[in-house]
Order: C-alpha cells, then structure tokens, then sequence
C-alpha cells in the first residue's frame, strides 16, 4: 500500500510508526513542517531504514509566525496547500494526518477528498477547545466567536473523514457527544514514546558531563512551552530550591514562553533555574538520564484533551514523573495508577513542589516509580503491536473506500 503520513509536528513516535510500515512492505511518505519549532524525531532516512521509506519536509521558506494569530492563520493554510502538492504527486492510498492545525487540515483534507484518497484523521488533541477556551480568556467575546468558528471546521473535518483515531476514551466521548461523529469509524489508541529509542541511561552519561550536570541532583522539564503550558509551577518550584546548591532545574525549551523563563529567573535571581535549547533526539536518553526527577505542566482549562508526549517519554527514561495537570487528564491517571510518579491538581503548587522535593529527598521511591514508568512503556509501547492497529484501520477504511486497493 502507499501510505502517506503527515506529521505535522515531526515528533519522535509518529516517524517511527512510518518506519515500521514501511518494514512491513509499504510504500511511506512520511511529510513533516520543517519551520515548526517542536522537539523533532529521527527526520531522516538511516543506513537501517527500508528502500520504501521516504521522509521529507514541507517548508513556507520563511520563518513561521506562531504568535501572530492572523500570520499564522495564512501561514497555516499555506502550509496545508504545499502538503497537498506533494501529497498528491505521491499519489497515495491512504492519508493520514496527525497534529494539523485545523486551517491546515482543512486543506489537506479538501486535497484527499478532490482525489478520493482516504483520509484518517489521527487526532492528537480537540484544538478548537483550547483555542475557544485561551482566546475567550484573552479577547473575551470575540474570543468565543473565533473559538466557535473553529469548533465548526474541526467537527467538518472529523465527520468527513473516513475514520478518526483518538488519543484517549474522553476524546471519543466528546466527538460522539460534541461533533456528531459515528462511533463506528472511531479508534481508540493511545500515544506512546520510541521505546528502542529512549532507553534508560546512568546519571553521569555523556550529556550530563558535557553540560556540568553530573554532580547536581538534575530536575527536568523538556519540550515545548506554549500557552497551554502553565509556568508558574516551574518558578515556584526555582524559588523552593534556591537555597539547595546541590540541585539544579533545567528546562529545555524555545520560544517566548521558555524566554520568558529566562528572563525571570535572572530578575529574581533563580540560580537554581536554567534554560536550554531543545537537544537533539539522539542524544535524548542521556538527556533524561541525567535526571533525579522529571516535571511537566498543562493549563487546567486544556488538560483534559491534550496528553503531553513528553510524559510518554519520560516513561521510557525509568525516572519519576510528576505532572501538575488535571486527574482526567490521561498522562495523570497513567502515574497514578501505576506509580510511576504523581500528578497534582493545576494551580497547587504547595503539592508540586512537595512532591518534587520528596522524590529528590528518597532515592528508593525514585527507583521504584522509575522501574514502574519503564515497565509501563516496554507494556504498552511496543511498536508492532500498535501498526497492527493502524493496519487494521486501514483495512477497514479500505474496504469501505469507493477506490479498491493497488490502484
């Protein structure tokens, strides 16, 4: 079959999803946007990977607006129009996108309808929530307009599409409840991290060394920042830990948000607070071995419908997690029922903060929540399992499809 995958993001796990695939005999064009600024994967074809496999970037050309809400709006559009281009000179049987903006996915989407390829709609969050929710905040009604406007296009995008994969159980609910989508072209299938990828690495490794970390109890928080992303966490947490010179946060991140960061630190004299680029993925697992505890964030009002990729992550590096995120939130349950770190409510950051210190204060619990992370990865992340899954979807789609396979 000739499969394109469009991740729009170029994250770790979907790339690695194409690879396998393409082991499996298929011919995969894997598109990613090369200006979006994200912690990337393997975006490049290896010496091990298949003859089938092709990945490739999808460029503007010119730096990507992200803050600009009417730039990034065109830009957006654009980019979806420049993915249609190359899709259809690939001329696939199936198309799958994954983490597209909803100006994006519309125009993908057109494109696979114009020439009756397939489409599934592998959604990794319900955007037109959060934008609804982080724009009525900031511009009041005009807010809620746009935000409904958008809750339109994403509900046109999913009824349209020949099956949808969803990330969790409370997504589905929403899509059957919300956009009237059927439940039979729904999937549940939750996200997962490269577990051959990420593997568990000693504290003193070569990243750590390189950086001066090796001697510091390490604190971690990698991947994006954004406006989902709550902040305030992170400084609290800089100030509890000002007088402990043997521990040391790191973030590593870009954009305004992790500027921001910077910048507060520095006024408030947070020593104890520094902030990184993003590290190349293939030095990753030393990246997360370097730390005693890792530590991620989400706004209360996006929590429930977006599951941090970073926690997957973190769960293949065998260290504690704790997130400040709601409980319905899918990375918290996954900590809380298996133990492999905790999760508190957003805005108690008297909890974070004891829960961070309390792992940094007890080796033991450290080692027994990292061996549970791990072992919930190597249960759950394995990725032939998840591929018999999407070819599973793909069967059914096809079969369903007015175009037969092989054509």
């Amino acid at each position: 079959m000739r499969i394109c995958i469009c991740d729009y993001s170029g994250h770790p796990f979907q790339v690695q999803l194409s690879r396998e695939l393409a082991r499996r005999g298929n011919d995969v064009l894997h598109l990613f946007f090369s200006e979006f600024q994200t912690p990337h994967g393997t975006l490049h074809v290896t010496p091990d990977d298949p003859a089938t496999l092709s990945i490739e970037a999808v460029s503007l050309g010119r730096p990507f607006a992200k803050y600009s809400l009417i730039k990034r709006r065109w830009q957006e559009i654009e980019i979806g129009r420049h993915i249609s281009i190359r899709m259809t000179a690939f001329r696939p049987e199936m198309m799958v996108g994954c983490n597209l903006p909803i100006d994006t996915l519309g125009e993908v989407l057109k494109s696979s309808r114009a020439h009756n390829v397939p489409f599934v709609f592998w959604q990794q969050d319900i955007y037109s929530k959060a934008i609804r929710s982080i724009l009525q905040r900031k511009f009041g009604v005009l807010g809620r307009l746009v935000g409904e406007y958008y809750h339109r296009l994403e509900r046109r995008a999913a009824i349209l599409s020949d099956a949808v994969v969803v990330i969790a159980d409370r997504f589905k609910e929403e899509l059957i409840s919300e956009f009237g989508v059927s439940e039979t072209k729904i999937t549940v299938l939750e996200n997962w991290a490269p577990l051959n990828q990420i593997t568990p690495r000693p504290k003193v490794n070569p990243w750590s060394i390189a950086h001066g970390f090796a001697g510091s109890n390490l604190i971690l928080y990698t991947g994006t920042l954004g406006m989902k992303h709550n902040l305030a966490p992170i400084l609290a947490l800089a100030e509890a830990v000002r007088h402990r010179p043997d521990t040391q946060i790191v973030v590593t991140s870009e954009g305004p948000s992790a500027e921001y960061l910077r910048t507060q630190a520095a006024a408030a004299g947070l020593d104890r607070l520094s902030v990184l680029p993003f590290q190349p993925f293939e030095q990753y697992s030393d990246v997360l071995g370097s730390a005693e505890v890792l530590i991620a964030t989400i706004e209360a009002d996006a929590g429930g419908f977006s599951v941090p990729s970073k926690v997957l992550s973190y769960l293949c590096a065998a260290r504690p997690i704790v997130i400040s995120a709601p409980e319905s939130n899918l990375a918290s349950q996954i900590l809380n029922s298996t133990g492999a770190g905790r999760a508190v409510p957003p805005g108690d950051q008297t909890s974070f903060i004891a829960a961070v210190i309390e792992f940094m204060n007890d080796k033991d619990a450290r080692l027994r929540c990292g061996a549970a992370a791990r072992a919930y990865a190597e249960e759950n992340f394995e990725i032939g399992a998840i591929s018999d899954r999407f070819d599973a979807i793909f069967t059914a789609v096809l079969a369903h499809a007015s175009i037969p396979s092989g054509r």
